[in-house]
């Protein structure tokens, strides 16, 4: 007899493992984390723990239907991150607090690949909220509840009512690396930028681009308590006149209470001007003359791929823009079934198996995967 599989609570902090494991421990949920250091870029940490998860599926003790991404404070960001560039692993996922925001500042925030992945978000302040419904607006399976009002074990419940089908029906995801380019039983292997599709637009939610000074890319946490802006961060070899524990107090002798006023103002901020930053180094005021900067947008090119099993056509219809090149895993309930590829009916689909299709001369193509 082989022992049960276990729902996987799935977080990108292994710090944070002993206080899941805590809220977890009576209810047969197994706690799991990413191998990679918090400090790791989070594009390490997001395939660090896509490694843990599927190590756990394939040695037989997690169910893949009931993996769930979790996070809280800090790491409830990540939380939106990892569903946006690895959509296909989660039955639902819980952010505890923090906000989306840095997640969309990161320019890889797409609503497409949360079609699949419904998310509750527990929130504290009326912004929170607002922010929500402003994601909801945009697509997303998103649910908020108060902090005050939500317990761990109503948070435990709501994930354990969901389970993730092994071939959903239907599919859409977005993506602007082959690294992150699995789409449940798509995967895209090759991109093209010529190879448009106006009719499938990009998800892509931009991020707001505010002003910033030109003092060599510093950073700071936006819930730091003053005076004025911590600085916490500093580039590999930086060059510039800041140092790790400055404080930015003023600009042009206007005082700076605190990290989240200073996004504000420059937030507000619409022309390129000279300014002059007062630091607080120590005990010791300096002043540095510098300019405030307007970032500008950066073109972007993404491959979305948009994907669904009609039943009662018997048809495997996929649309895709970007993408010369992806595998399609067929399961054996879908067959007989005929294979349509941007308009384009490829095939008679008699057995379950992956399909390689391809563009070659403008011609799309479908064989079977090498």
């Amino acid at each position: 007899m082989q022992p049960p599989k276990y729902a996987i609570v799935a977080l990108l902090d292994s710090g944070d493992v002993p206080q899941w494991q805590s809220w977890t421990k009576d209810t047969g949920f197994q706690v799991i984390a990413a191998a990679a250091e918090q400090s790791a870029a989070i594009d390490t940490r997001v395939q660090a723990l896509e490694k843990a998860v599927l190590a756990a599926i394939q040695d037989g003790s997690a169910d893949s239907s009931r993996v769930y991404l979790a996070g809280r404070g800090e790491d409830a960001a990540a939380v939106f991150y990892t569903i946006s560039r690895m959509p296909d692993l989660w039955a639902a996922a819980v952010a505890i607090g923090g906000s989306p925001q840095p997640a969309i500042d990161s320019g890889r925030f797409y609503t497409a690949n949360f079609s699949n992945v419904p998310v509750l978000w527990v929130g504290a302040a009326q912004d929170d909220r607002t922010m929500a419904d402003r994601l909801r607006q945009l697509g997303l399976g998103l649910e908020f509840r108060p902090a005050d009002s939500t317990t761990t074990g109503t948070i435990l419940q709501w994930l354990a009512q969901h389970k993730r089908p092994e071939y959903p029906t239907a599919i859409d995801c977005e993506t602007n690396s082959p690294a992150f380019a699995r789409c449940y039983w798509i995967r895209m292997t090759k991109f093209d930028p010529t190879e448009r599709n106006d009719v499938l637009a990009s998800t892509l939610v931009r991020p707001v681009l505010s002003a910033a000074l030109d003092l060599g890319g510093f950073g700071f946490k936006k819930d730091e308590p003053g005076p004025g802006v911590l600085v916490s961060y500093l580039p590999p070899k930086y060059s510039g006149p800041l140092k790790m524990g400055d404080r930015l107090v003023a600009l042009d002798g206007r005082e700076i209470p605190d990290a989240s006023r200073y996004v504000e103002f420059m937030a507000r901020i619409t022309e390129e001007r000279e300014t002059v930053a007062m630091v607080l180094r120590g005990k010791e005021h300096i002043r540095i003359e510098t300019r405030i900067i307007l970032p500008k947008p950066a073109p972007v090119t993404t491959a979305r791929v948009q994907a669904k099993y009609m039943l009662e056509e018997k048809e495997i219809q996929i649309v895709s823009r970007t993408v010369t090149e992806m595998r399609v895993e067929i399961p054996p309930a879908w067959v007989p079934a005929v294979l349509n590829w941007n308009g384009v009916a490829l095939e008679q689909i008699d057995a379950a198996s992956c399909r390689l299709l391809t563009v070659e001369k403008e011609i799309e193509k479908a064989s079977r995967c090498p």
